[in-house]
This record gives C-alpha cells, sequence and structure tokens, in this order.
C-alpha cells in the first residue's frame, strides 16, 4: 500500500516531465526539478499505532510544503508491522520511486531495516520512534566509526529504566520484578545484559525474574504468570506489542495474579489499546515520549505540542497519541533539511546538512553535531518520562507521574498502586 502526496508550485504537470530519474550507477541521477522523500512506517498489523497518525501529519503540512525552495512529492508506504516487508518497500522507493531521502519511523521492525536499505544503497536517511540502542547497535553499529548514511532522533534503554525505576521506587512494591520480552528486536535489546534491564535493575537492588524470550503473538502466558508467582513478583516489566499484552493481562486475571505496579514499554502507548481493556487498563504504568504537556513547539507551524494534539483530536476525532510528535518532528528535520541543502541532487551534500542540524522541534531540540544528546555518532536523544493510565470524567487519560530526568515536563498526578 502506498500513499503519494505530490506538491508543486511550478505546476505538477510541468514537474512530472522531470519524474524519471538515470538509473543507479556509481552515484545517482535525480529530476532537477521535484525532490522525492520516502516515508516508510507500519499503518496495518499489530504496530499500525506507530503510524496512525502520519497521513494526518503530511495531509495538514500542504501549505508547508508549498512554501519549500523546491517543489516536494511525498511517498509513503506501510511496513504492515512486518520488518521484511519494510526492507521491500524501502527498496521500492529507492529503486523503483528514485527517492532522495527516506524517512522512517514505528520501532526496530521497521526503522531497522529501512535504514539498513538506505545505508546499503547510499540514501540519506531520518529515523525514529525506536531506542537509539536498537537502532545501533541492533543493526551492528560501531561506535568508533557510526554510520554514514542514517541519522536518529529518540530516547535511550538507559531513560526508559531511569523512569522505570523512579515509579517502582515511587510505588512501594517489592523489589521483585518480573520481565516479559519478545524475541524480537525490541525485546532482545531490553532484556540485554550488556545493553539492557539486567543490570541496572541489579545495581539498583532489584531483582529480575525472566522466563526467558516468548514468541510475538504468542496465546499462552502460563508459564510466565506461574514463574512471577513462585518468585513473589510485585512488579511486571516489559515491551510487548498491544495483543501480547492484552491476552498477558487477561490470563493475569484468569489465574490469580495481582501484581501492584506494571509498568509495560510498547504496549501500553496509545488510547485504543488501553481503552480496549476495560477498567483493567485503569493503573497501567509506561514510558511517555511526549504529550500536550511537553514544552515544546513546531519550527514548521508555531504550534504547541498541546496545539497540534487538539488539532488532531479535532481533525480525527480520536485523542492525542504519543506517536503524533515524532511523525511531525520527522518533517521538521526534513525541510529544515532541504532549505539548508545547496545542491539537492547530491547525497553528499544532503548527509552534511543532515550532519549540520541544530533544530528546536516539537520533539525538542535535535542535532547530531556532538553533545551530551549525542551517546554515539548519528543518534540523538529525545526527553522521555513516565506516567500513568488514570480512569477520569473523560474516560482513561495518560496522565505525567514521573520526571526524573527532565523536570522542565510538568507532572499532572501522583502515582498510585494497582493491586
Amino acid at each position: 500500500m502506498s500513499k503519494i502526496i505530490q506538491l508543486n508550485r511550478r505546476g505538477i504537470l510541468k514537474a512530472s516531465a522531470g519524474l524519471i530519474a538515470a538509473p543507479a550507477i556509481l552515484r545517482r541521477a535525480y529530476a532537477a526539478d521535484v525532490f522525492k522523500i520516502g516515508k516508510v512506517g507500519p499503518v496495518t498489523g499489530p504496530i499500525a499505532g506507530f503510524g496512525e497518525a502520519t497521513s494526518w501529519v503530511v495531509d495538514g503540512l500542504k501549505d508547508v510544503i508549498g512554501k519549500l525552495p523546491v517543489p516536494v512529492e511525498i511517498i509513503q508506504k506501510d511496513s504492515q508491522s512486518n520488518p521484511n516487508r519494510a526492507a521491500e518497500v524501502a527498496t521500492e522507493l529507492i529503486e523503483k520511486d528514485k527517492v532522495q531521502m527516506l524517512l522512517t519511523k514505528g520501532t526496530p521492525d521497521t526503522v531497522n531495516p529501512v535504514s539498513d536499505q538506505a545505508e546499503l544503497n547510499g540514501i540519506p536517511c531520518i529515523s525514529d520512534d525506536a531506542p537509539w540502542q536498537t537502532f545501533f547497535f541492533g543493526r551492528g553499529g560501531d561506535p568508533s566509526k557510526g554510520f554514514k548514511y542514517t541519522y536518529h532522533a529518540f530516547w535511550g534503554l538507559e531513560d526508559v529504566i531511569a523512569n522505570f525505576l523512579d515509579i517502582w521506587d515511587k510505588s512501594g512494591a517489592a523489589k521483585i520484578v518480573g520481565g516479559l520480552f519478545a524475541n524480537d528486536a525490541d525485546g532482545n535489546a531490553w532484556g540485554d545484559k550488556e545493553h539492557g534491564f539486567p543490570g541496572p535493575l541489579a545495581a539498583a537492588g532489584y531483582k529480575l525474574v525472566d522466563p526467558g524470550r516468548y514468541q510475538p503473538l504468542t496465546n499462552d502466558f502460563s508459564s510466565q504468570i506461574a514463574a512471577f508467582k513462585e518468585a513473589g513478583v510485585e512488579i511486571v516489566t516489559g515491551v510487548m506489542i498491544p495483543p501480547d499484552f492484552a491476552t498477558f493481562w487477561a490470563q493475569c486475571a484468569q489465574q490469580g495474579f495481582k501484581p501492584k505496579v506494571v509498568t509495560i514499554g510498547k504496549a501500553l502507548l496509545f488510547p485504543s489499546s488501553v481503552e480496549s481493556l476495560g477498567d483493567r487498563g485503569d493503573g497501567l504504568t509506561s514510558e511517555i515520549w511526549w504529550s500536550p504537556s511537553h514544552p515544546y513547539k513546531s519550527s514548521l507551524t508555531g504550534q504547541s505540542a498541546k496545539d497540534l494534539c487538539d488539532a488532531y483530536t479535532a481533525g480525527t476525532g480520536k485523542p492525542w497519541t504519543q506517536p503524533l510528535g515524532f511523525a511531525h518532528a520527522l518533517f521538521e528535520i526534513a525541510f529544515d533539511v532541504i532549505k539548508r541543502t545547496k545542491d539537492l541532487k547530491d547525497p553528499e551534500a544532503i548527509l552534511a546538512s543532515i550532519g549540520d542540524t541544530q533544530l528546536d522541534t516539537i520533539i525538542g531540540p535535535i542535532s547530531w553535531k556532538g553533545g551530551p544528546n549525542n551517546p554515539v555518532k548519528n543518534v540523538c536523544k529525545t526527553p522521555l518520562v513516565g506516567g500513568q493510565w488514570t480512569k477520569t470524567a473523560k474516560g482513561l487519560e495518560l496522565i505525567i507521574t514521573n520526571n526524573p530526568q527532565h523536570p522542565e515536563i510538568p507532572v499532572g498526578g501522583k502515582l498510585r498502586t494497582i493491586g
């Protein structure tokens, strides 16, 4: 599935005559009058929530796109929540559509295969929505070298661990944590002994009970629940797709397992996923990448985070969702690069502009120029806080309860235990 949005200040028909690019040899040749951006993200499948807002964002930027120094064509393709499909459509964008830049988001299952194709084919690529360790080390990155064509903006596992530990410390629950890590890119990274949860949790005095990797979309968590009950687990954590957490949480109720704190990455990001749990969604905790309370503005529209959330709800009838801000920021960065690049037909010039980025966006400041937010080359960290789903008169709302690393992002309530 693909969606093409083409905007051309000089006229669509005139520009389309130059869309056929010369085949790739030692160096790609591009159409002189249209800059083509390929965007890959999940629109269908179990992680479709990560791509839900992107088309709405692009539609809302039509006026901005029309004012760029060159005509721009944006081609969107669905990864279908499948790594193989993500690589396939990225290849189509490069070889068939002749894009000059790739944008991608939506967990390592999309980000990594798309970034790999960009690196292999010499196409500048910008990504977000995946912990930086999964983007960098998950692709075999060498800190002494980094990558050439692929750049990433997102928080790291050290940030999610800091926020989860702050939630657990304040909960008063026993320091025995049950881990649920899938046999996928995220689960293997979060459960990794070197880069993931085990070391920091042990250093903080927590015992991690890890029954081993489970297969995504499994229908039976009985063995994990039994292990947690036997070990006296009062805190459950992990990184799960929404269908897996729904299965696990239902089986916890059936089998009488009642942890005091449940802090799960990925599965609890989206309002629709939590609302489907009914009253059992109340009190669940998760990381918060972005919210209406974040004190940042768009470099393109001047909208605050709250303004963008309100516009999304008014335009779609849906509650705000965390990937909304990151979808918007991808285009903020891409359009800033376009404005600053002297020769858009030259991938090296585009790369130089990406590397020189220093931009305040709706998700916070973005720069790859070297500094405290650049743990390795090609990576810029973004702020992270923690929060809890809370039943209100409006329904379940995600409230920021913990901000140990970023006090500039205000909390909106106090943490509660659930068991």
